[in-house]
């Protein structure tokens, strides 16, 4: 069993809300025109690897920038219904549902926080490197951070554009994001306030590996060690020494498989790609499997 715990979709009736509100969305955001990103039948149809279960977290398309706190309260708790909803149906396909926020409603974010730690498809909930075009570390969204390691909920930590930037790309600028919001979290000691924070990161945690020279002798010893507290996924797209770097720095307990389905590798997403990079790796079985499997259970927190 394989469970990749850092794939995307949208629901449909979800989906169809934000086009209701803007038609231009699939323009504006032309990485979700994947069919098996919108359908489900198209998706389930289209099923990678029958050994892969998948943990789903919606594409980054965010109610707070298009409606008020209230509307965005409303839509997020109805996607988080709807997504229970499918995980519910197909349990041979999903491990779990990754819930919505509205982060221009923190409040109401709190509240369902609350309703996803009760609920017994839905494992934690999602965050973005920017919110309302601030740091997802700024001090607005620590309630957040805070209730949710209160909760023991893990935040899946996924990169949105800066929009002041006008050379906003899919290679190069997401992982930046994520690499300054790491260190932006890291610089809040949000890791101190909140020591049962956990965060897992995608794409197996950015530029940090790559640079924890920089890290090390920049930084003070206490702050950088703090980058060892994030998880991170291996969603990019191969690169065994790529991954092994990534383990060398995070630690074998705290990388988990991910792939970033359906996106990059047409039509169902990269399982293979990311499966036989893991495989290459120098590492024992046991290891394939934490990785795999066992590292998801524990930063859940249940075997």
């Amino acid at each position: 069993m394989k469970i990749d715990a850092f794939a995307h979709i949208l629901t449909p009736n979800f989906y169809q809300t934000m086009l209701d509100i803007d038609t231009t969305i699939p323009q504006k955001y032309p990485f979700i025109k994947i069919e098996t990103l919108v359908s489900l039948d198209e998706r389930l149809e289209q099923w990678p690897d029958k050994n892969t279960k998948q943990v789903v977290s919606f594409a980054n398309i965010n109610p707070e920038d298009f409606v008020n706190g209230e509307k965005a309260n409303k839509i997020a708790v109805d996607a988080n219904q709807e997504l229970a909803g499918i995980v519910a149906n197909y349990p041979d396909k999903f491990e779990a549902g990754v819930g919505m926020l509205a982060m221009n409603n923190i409040p109401a974010s709190l509240k369902i926080l609350d309703y996803i730690k009760k609920s017994p498809y839905l494992v934690g909930a999602q965050i973005f490197t920017r919110h309302l075009g601030k740091s997802i570390a700024d001090p607005e969204f620590e309630p957040i951070l805070l209730k949710a390691a209160e909760l023991h909920l893990p935040l899946w930590l996924h990169p949105v554009f800066d929009n002041r930037k006008p050379d906003n790309n899919l290679v190069f600028s997401w992982e930046y994001e994520l690499s300054q919001a790491m260190l932006q979290l890291v610089q809040s000691n949000i890791f101190k306030k909140a020591p049962n924070l956990k965060i897992l990161v995608h794409h197996a945690g950015a530029m940090v590996p790559f640079f924890s020279g920089r890290i090390n002798h920049i930084l003070d010893p206490e702050h950088a060690e703090m980058f060892k507290d994030f998880y991170v996924d291996t969603a990019i797209l191969g690169n065994t020494p790529a991954l092994q770097l990534t383990i060398d720095y995070f630690g074998i307990n705290h990388v988990l498989f991910g792939t970033d389905a359906p996106f990059a590798v047409m039509p169902a997403g990269a399982d293979e790609i990311v499966s036989n990079a893991i495989e290459n790796l120098d590492i024992s079985d046991l290891y394939d499997k934490k990785i795999f499997e066992t590292n998801y259970y524990h930063m859940l927190e249940r075997q």
